[in-house]
């Protein structure tokens, strides 16, 4: 029996999400439909990074990925769980409300995305770090605030810049997560494994 994923119509991450999901829940084959171009191809990743082998053919328009799940070789499980480990010490430092350059709006998107993909991933990171304009994500921004109370109550460390949340005047709107100094930043990033900056 082929359990199958309709994603169409749906934004990044969700297909591949929600595709990831059915290749762990179950051990039949999984048939994922998108009707675009860059879902297909980040849904082949997908398979490839989880040693599934996979078919995609194109139908009434639509984009279709069949994955059968594989062994994972012992080497890969070994690396798998390495990164697992490193991950778990990972700080991320938000430096903006946007994710890079070239188009607030998409940047808009894009780190709204980010955040939500972050509560779906197998391992959180240690905490989250939030300076500048990125404390409009914890503050003004509904979408992003309810995806950081998941990683919050999961564990997972909220703090926002108190300097950056007085120059903005949103020190009062504060949603999600505490408030901290930048010893708080420089501790928490020097105690991490590893630092990811965006932004």
């Amino acid at each position: 029996m082929m359990t199958q994923i309709d994603a169409r119509g749906l934004a990044c991450p969700q297909p591949v999400i929600m595709t990831k999901k059915a290749i762990e829940a179950s051990n039949e084959p999984v048939v994922a439909i998108v009707d675009n171009e860059t879902a297909k191809e980040n849904i082949i990743k997908l398979a490839k990074s989880m040693n599934c082998e996979y078919r995609d053919y194109k139908k009434d328009g639509l984009f279709h990925i069949e994955i059968s799940k594989g062994e994972l070789p012992e080497e890969a499980a070994v690396l798998e769980s390495e990164v697992d480990f490193q991950n778990g010490d990972t700080v991320i430092l938000v430096q903006s409300d946007k994710f890079g350059l070239g188009g607030d709006e998409l940047g808009a998107v894009l780190i709204r995305n980010f955040i939500y993909t972050l509560t779906e991933s197998e391992s959180y990171p240690k905490a989250v770090l939030f300076v500048n304009g990125g404390v409009k994500l914890t503050t003004e921004n509904e979408h992003t605030v309810e995806n950081l109370k998941i990683l919050e109550g999961a564990g997972v460390k909220i703090i926002s810049c108190g300097t950056c949340l007085d120059f903005f005047g949103l020190k009062e709107k504060l949603s999600v997560g505490g408030i901290g100094n930048m010893y708080d930043m420089v501790e928490n990033m020097k105690a991490a494994g590893n630092t990811i900056t965006i932004g």
